[in-house]
């Protein structure tokens, strides 16, 4: 066994020789044979044991077990206890979730006071062909079909090479104890079903299951590099900025998947995904929210935002400062003018002998008109903003600064209002500057 760990080590580029690395000791075959495989192969070795107090007096005895392996093999070890109930109800998440949160945190803390490059967890073959299945039984893509993968950021798994089989064989040989989980003996969790009654199952019609499984698994891996790099192509194509082109959407292989993968890291679940696909023939106006971000279909594109970025502002302007809203920052001085007028469109300087304080920061509302610099007369600024190609979004989120009495002075971001630009007779400017968040 050792030497396919050697093997995988350098495989997958874990470890280098001589480093130093962090094992999580939960007092398991698995974890054990770890510390002790790695240690033969010459890397140091600190270990860290999570009480998480969940199985009573069980809990206390894998703690002592721990102790014990690491005082024969002089290993350092550190010992966390944790209330993992209380964080559960707390954070309002399942057990499960609660122990590996608190678990990977402290893990993270230590690896770095000790001055360690990685984290060794002993999650091994057929946890990955375990977590293939419960992946395909719940519904997934082409990512969670690839099982467990060597490496998660400092997260390091150097015996996904070899089976629980061999685990046990190989502390057997080596004439090494461990500790078993009760909790892993039943079939009350939904990973324990599938170890106990759906893989021996399988096993009845293909005893050599398990290494069948992660050899797909490593086939998947494979897949999904060149999908990663045709989605990420596709992605390019198709998107700009915050739109995405339906025109040239539509001209992908596989459309509602390149829109999943774009929508899926912002919060939209799979049926969301596809709804918003189904939209694509809908009217103008239709807006989807994932609870932290918003896509709206506005004509040939679906324009895409974070969720609140189209809240009702209004907001009254001190005489200098500066306010921050939901989507930007803006700053306010007065100064003498010295000729020079900034030509970008995220600055207006305006006369401020022109203006009638106080001014307000607010959106746009159905009806406003103003007079743009450099055009006769006045215009509807949702006029204005369609001349412009102003996406739905952009039309929610543009914000406007009005005088007193109400008229606009600066369309923001875009362009000032003629009667309050900078003349020949300036001699005071009020220079307002956006700066989007």
């Amino acid at each position: 066994m050792i030497y396919k760990v050697q093997e995988f080590i350098e495989k997958h580029h874990l470890l280098n020789y001589g480093d130093k690395v962090l094992v999580a000791l939960s007092g398991g075959a698995d974890s054990v044979a770890l510390l002790i495989a790695l240690r033969k192969l010459g890397y140091r070795c600190g270990a860290m044991h999570c009480n998480f107090h969940l199985r009573g007096e069980e809990s206390n005895r894998d703690e002592q077990f721990v102790k014990n392996l690491c005082n024969r093999l002089d290993v350092e070890l550190a010992i966390i206890h944790f209330d993992t109930t209380d964080y559960a109800k707390e954070k309002g998440i399942s057990v499960e979730m609660a122990a590996r949160e608190l678990r990977y945190e402290a893990f993270e803390k230590h690896m770095t006071a000790t001055g360690a490059v990685a984290i060794a967890v002993a999650h091994h073959r057929d946890d990955s062909a375990e977590t293939l299945l419960l992946n395909l039984t719940r519904g997934t893509g082409i990512r969670g079909l690839h099982g467990i993968m060597p490496r998660n950021g400092h997260i390091i798994r150097p015996l996904l090479c070899v089976g629980r089989e061999e685990i046990i064989k190989y502390l057997e040989w080596r004439k090494e104890k461990y500790v078993t989980d009760s909790t892993n003996l039943t079939a009350d969790y939904t990973r324990n079903k599938i170890r106990l009654e759906v893989i021996p199952k399988l096993a009845e019609i293909n005893p050599s299951i398990l290494g069948s499984l992660a050899a797909t698994a490593q086939r998947l891996n494979e897949a999904e590099l060149i999908y990663s790099k045709a989605i990420e192509e596709s992605i390019s194509r198709v998107k700009e900025e915050n739109l995405i082109s339906i025109e040239r959407l539509r001209k992908e292989v596989a459309p509602a998947t390149v829109l999943h993968e774009i929508l899926s890291p912002l919060g939209f679940n799979g049926s969301q995904a596809a709804e918003i696909a189904s939209s694509l023939d809908a009217n103008s106006g239709k807006l989807f929210s994932s609870g932290k971000w918003i896509v709206v279909k506005d004509r040939d594109m679906l324009a895409i935002a974070p969720e609140g970025s189209n809240e009702e502002i209004e907001i009254t302007l001190p005489a200098s400062g500066s306010v921050t809203a939901t989507t930007g920052t803006l700053t306010i001085e007065e100064k003498d003018f010295d000729g020079n007028i900034p030509k970008y469109k995220g600055i207006a300087c305006l006369d401020a002998s022109t203006l009638r304080h106080p001014l307000t920061l607010r959106n746009t509302r159905a009806g406003d008109r103003f007079a743009p610099f450099g055009m006769r007369g006045t215009k509807l600024v949702s006029d204005y903003l369609t001349d412009r190609k102003k996406s739905i979004l952009d039309k929610r989120q543009q914000l406007v600064v009005t005088d007193a009495a109400g008229t606009i002075v600066w369309l923001v971001g875009e362009r000032p209002a003629a009667p309050f630009c900078i003349g020949k007779s300036t001699k005071r400017i009020l220079c307002l500057e956006w700066k989007r968040i």
